[in-house]
């Protein structure tokens, strides 16, 4: 049967169940990374960056503060601090996820010595701002309603500006990722809630209206298509 991708599906992925034991979730962690590398899915966030580092948006005299909101494995952070060491820019990084499990995988897979902090909480109760809010492949696990007010704390928090990487809901992904998945030998996981999380993704006008209802002023925020299948928004202040 051929799924609705009218709109956004209210179905259940695998791994936010809160019953899941560490070595289950860090291994998925671990394959969901396997895909970002193959897929290029830090490119859109690094290219983000790079546009402020050009633009001299992060000459702030200081360390760039960048906060990951829910930086599961790490592996965005990770890129990010790659990125700017071979830039010769200053970093502090921090990755918040409400998953406890989160922080210690995260933690596991960086090297020491790093400028990078993991914090398990909810990052709306997260205290302070940032220069920079980045997130991949957290908004798509969110309702509507916590998307706008996700958009609202970004809004309130970063102080350069934001970055949501994220899926665009398609039938050609939804109906793909499982059986290439399956070839990969990819955690299960992975296997059952790929096609989820495409299913639960926006569309540009899907983005339009969140971003009309959380308030940014129009024109302020850009909804981007990025290769293969991701759908992002940039703000810059």
């Amino acid at each position: 049967m051929t799924a609705d991708l009218s709109r956004r599906s209210d179905a259940s992925e695998l791994m936010d169940d809160p019953g899941t034991d560490y070595a289950t979730f860090r291994d998925c962690l671990r394959d969901l990374a396997r895909v970002n590398r193959m897929s290029l899915g830090y490119r859109p966030t690094l290219a983000f960056l790079e546009g402020l580092r050009r633009a001299g948006r992060l000459d702030l005299g200081r360390p760039v503060e960048v906060l990951d909101a829910g930086s599961g494995y790490g592996d965005l952070l990770r890129a990010v601090d790659a990125w700017a060491e071979g830039q010769g820019l200053a970093v502090r990084l921090t990755g918040v996820d409400l998953n406890p499990w989160s922080a210690r995988a995260a933690a596991e897979a960086t090297p020491d010595g790093r400028p990078i902090r993991w914090v398990t909480e909810n990052v709306f109760d997260h205290d302070g701002g940032a220069d920079v809010v980045v997130s991949s492949l957290f908004t798509h696990h969110l309702e509507d309603t916590a998307a706008v007010a996700f958009l609202r704390w970004m809004e309130a928090k970063a102080r350069v500006g934001w970055f949501v990487n994220d899926l665009h809901r398609h039938p050609l992904p939804h109906r793909t990722f499982g059986p290439l998945a399956a070839a990969l030998r990819l955690h299960r996981f992975v296997r059952h809630d790929g096609p989820v999380s495409f299913a639960r993704a926006f569309v540009p006008d899907d983005w339009a209206r969140l971003l009309r209802e959380a308030g940014v002023p129009d024109g302020a925020a850009r909804v981007e298509r990025w290769v293969p299948f991701r759908l992002c928004v940039a703000r810059a202040r």
